[in-house]
């Protein structure tokens, strides 16, 4: 079966979000455009690793190509709504790429779903019609850039860490390794 790929040229919304309580959530990239939308499922160090990459990119991009690329993005640009419901996984991300469109200036973000055999690079932003599904993403330097703030708030917005230990807290408690293991536990009188 040939392979689907989800092109969004002018999508009206590309976010992460997350489904589920901290502690358990799922995270997700979903774009949209017109009636259109499709969402993806993804672990959170894949989002918190493209949000960091796509700032890099920019960073480059204004370098080399001397494109215009805002440095912060003024606060009501960032798409702070939920995920649009129902949230349904077209797949689950496995390899994720990134580059430059010279011709329409903008950065294109390709996630590739999970397979068990080795990706060749190739398939990485080419339509050949061997490979996993893709969804690619079109977005402008400051779209891109809102895209990545946003991501970070939501990866940063989980379980409150640990003061000692960095880790995060559980509402179950924690045993805290730079306690060596000790927690207080409170006894009723």
């Amino acid at each position: 079966m040939p392979r689907v790929i989800h092109v969004f040229r002018q999508p009206d919304r590309f976010v992460a979000g997350t489904v589920g309580q901290p502690g358990e959530r799922s995270f997700y990239l979903q774009a949209t455009e017109q009636a259109r939308k499709v969402s993806v499922l993804l672990e959170k160090q894949q989002v918190s690793v493209l949000s960091e990459r796509i700032g890099t990119l920019l960073e480059e991009v204004s370098r080399r190509f001397g494109a215009e690329v805002p440095v912060t993005v003024p606060e009501d640009e960032v798409d702070t709504s939920p995920l649009e419901v129902p949230v349904e996984e077209e797949f689950r991300v496995g390899t994720m790429g990134l580059g430059w469109d010279a011709e329409s200036r903008n950065v294109v973000v390709e996630l590739l779903a999970v397979t068990e055999e080795e990706i060749d690079e190739s398939v990485v932003l080419d339509d050949t019609d061997e490979g996993p599904d893709a969804l690619r993403v079109f977005l402008s330097p400051a779209g891109a850039r809102a895209f990545a703030t946003r991501a970070e708030r939501v990866v940063g917005a989980g379980r409150r860490l640990c003061p000692l230990c960095t880790q995060p807290l559980d509402a179950a408690g924690h045993v805290c390794p730079r306690q060596n293991g000790y927690r207080r536990v409170t006894t009723p009188e």
